[in-house]
């Protein structure tokens, strides 16, 4: 999806729609409760013995995608702070049991990428960015961004001009069928607005990630020789070549099946194959196959020996889909068979430019992952293929009008959306993006592009930002069983190989509640540590701002503090119970030691 900037031309001029969903809870209107101690958790075990999980076998929708987990080591804090536990007493209360002899996954690095796109100017040597990003360690950065995918060539017209090749047309149409300039995005394009290739790779080298590319595949629909398929897909191919293995993961095309594609709709009279004005999944599905068997031969003449290709999917049952194209999926994987290496969905969570309020974002991150991951298999059973791993490979939310996107709500919603992705065994998963555009405060981009109101620095950090950073700090390599008394304290556990176990507490509910946690089947030691982010009191619920530990933004107006990882950790110690206080619309980060 998304790539807009008040700056630059807008691509395509079609409306952009996603599938809704209903919110799934009430607000939180009780009183806060107190803990109930029920135990540290010593082992469940016959005569109270531990009982050592088990890793489960790797699930076909994350196969390859694991293959890059290695065991992650928690560094106990050193500077952290000894806390008060919170006081109260009831049976009301909400307890958190997490079990470690119940693994659920092993928890991928992949699970942490974003998305560039190439209206971020060439942001490789801004230090403060760069700083930034390394921070944010996302392991995998897509490019080269969203719908621009579609119109994009990444080596102009193959002689380094910043020109579309010849059979690229002038103009293309949109939804309704009517004809404006086309406005192509080129790679080897060095001006000061826009990302270059070379670029691309480099800022891949500096902050140690991996690439996730997006070929053109509109290209293969708008072209005007005589067989644009075999065209896009040898254009296609000559970037593998120039990739030279560097890049194991690509996808041929973007949310095709959107009528606000280009390529969703061409003109045919300057159509040379017989294609159809609309684009069909079987269409697609016909053309991946001409794009694999031309990528993976160039792959493989320049030593790439795993290269992995997506195609795209829908998100959810798209039998009467008001994105587009009906009945995607089953044509696409009719037409494809097996010869896709994964499949690729996008996920904007929220129902489509809504002024939602803050129980309806955050009461989609369970039930519409779940939903998509079931669509998903459902469609490959139906069309009797070969489950494949699953890319989201682009997340957000898409409520509009309060600030929610840049608010910490969104940074709730995004470590939720974590915890889901793993419960739901999705092992790679891209947020949509680094920089897009303020758009009246509905900007879904993680740091500033430099146009927030207000004395905001640029490259500032949004608030979502934090919550994806702590929870990959304090998540471990292992995600294991946790339970909530309550439906408005979501809680996911995980373990380190290092021999700690911790959990993430989202306080998904309108009030503050006190909660007490307990680690069974582990040898738990004497201290916990924890970080609380919460938002401030501007704009409530949708905040800018986030608070990490009671430290907040530096600038005082949105983001947070810049100086997070100094921030002490609290601390205080397992005897007497595990209990933490959680504000409305929050979260805790917490690691009990061994």
């Amino acid at each position: 999806m998304r790539n807009s900037a008040t700056t630059i031309a807008i691509i395509i001029t079609s409306v952009i729609v996603f599938e809704s969903c209903k919110k799934t809870s009430a607000p939180d209107t009780g009183t806060p409760t107190a803990p109930v101690v029920i135990g540290t958790g010593v082992g469940t075990g016959p005569g109270g013995a531990i009982v050592a999980g088990t890793d489960p076998a790797i699930a076909a929708t994350q196969g390859f995608f694991l293959n890059n987990w290695s065991a992650k080591t928690f560094t106990v804090p050193t500077n952290a702070v000894s806390t008060t536990k919170p006081s109260g007493s009831g049976s009301n209360a909400v307890s958190v049991v997490v079990d470690l002899s119940q693994i659920i996954t092993k928890v991928s690095t992949n699970l942490y990428g974003n998305n560039t796109n190439p209206y971020m100017g060439q942001y490789v040597t801004d230090a403060v960015l760069m700083n930034n990003l390394k921070g944010l360690n996302p392991h995998i950065l897509r490019a080269p961004g969203g719908s621009l995918s579609d119109v994009y060539f990444w080596n102009g017209d193959g002689n380094g001009n910043l020109a579309a090749p010849v059979d690229a047309p002038a103009n293309l149409l949109n939804n309704a069928g009517a004809s404006s300039t086309a406005y192509y995005w080129f790679g080897n394009n060095t001006q000061s607005w826009t990302f270059s290739l070379a670029n691309y790779y480099s800022v891949l080298q500096q902050t140690n990630s991996k690439g996730l590319i997006t070929v053109n595949y509109g290209y293969a629909r708008y072209g005007t020789s005589p067989h644009p398929d075999q065209v896009a897909a040898h254009l296609a191919a000559n970037w593998v070549r120039y990739d030279a293995g560097r890049t194991q993961y690509w996808e041929v095309g973007n949310e095709n099946y959107g009528n606000w594609e280009a390529g969703y709709r061409i003109d045919q009279t300057q159509n040379k194959d017989g294609q159809p004005a609309v684009i069909t999944g079987t269409l697609y599905g016909t053309h991946f196959k001409v794009f694999a068997d031309s990528m993976r031969k160039a792959a493989a003449e320049v030593g790439n020996t795993n290269i992995k290709i997506g195609i795209v999917l829908s998100t959810l049952n798209d039998a009467n889909n008001n994105a587009g194209v009906s009945n995607w999926n089953s044509g696409v994987l009719a037409a494809a068979g097996n010869y896709p290496d994964f499949f690729v969905v996008h996920n904007y969570y929220t129902p489509y430019a809504q002024n939602s309020d803050a129980a309806t974002i955050l009461g989609t991150s369970a039930p519409q992952t779940t939903q998509m991951m079931q669509w998903i298999k459902t469609s490959v059973q139906n069309a009797g293929v070969i489950q494949k791993p699953v890319a989201l490979d682009e997340w957000n939310i898409q409520a509009i009008g309060s600030d929610q996107a840049v608010s910490n709500v969104a940074g709730v919603h995004a470590a939720m959306v974590m915890g889901e992705a793993l419960k739901n065994q999705i092992s790679l998963a891209c947020r949509w993006d680094l920089a897009n555009g303020w758009g009246n405060g509905d900007d879904q981009g993680i740091f500033n592009l430099g146009d927030e109101p207000g004395t905001v620095a640029m490259w500032n950090p949004r608030p979502a930002f934090y919550y994806l950073n702590f929870f990959q700090t304090y998540f471990g390599d292992r995600m294991v069983s946790s339970t909530s008394s309550s439906p408005y304290i979501v809680s996911y556990g995980s373990s380190f190989s290092s021999g700690q176990a911790g959990v993430v507490l989202i306080n998904q509910g309108s009030v503050a509640q006190v909660v007490n946690v307990a680690f069974n089947n582990f040898n738990i030691g004497t201290n916990y540590y924890y970080y609380t982010l919460s938002g401030g009191t501007d704009n409530a619920p949708f905040s800018r701002q986030v608070f990490v530990n009671g430290v907040g933004p530096s600038n005082g107006i949105s983001g947070g503090p810049s100086n997070y990882a100094a921030i002490p950790a609290k601390s205080a110690a397992v005897s007497g119970g595990i209990t933490v206080s959680i504000p409305a619309n929050s979260a805790v980060f917490l690691v009990a030691d061994k």
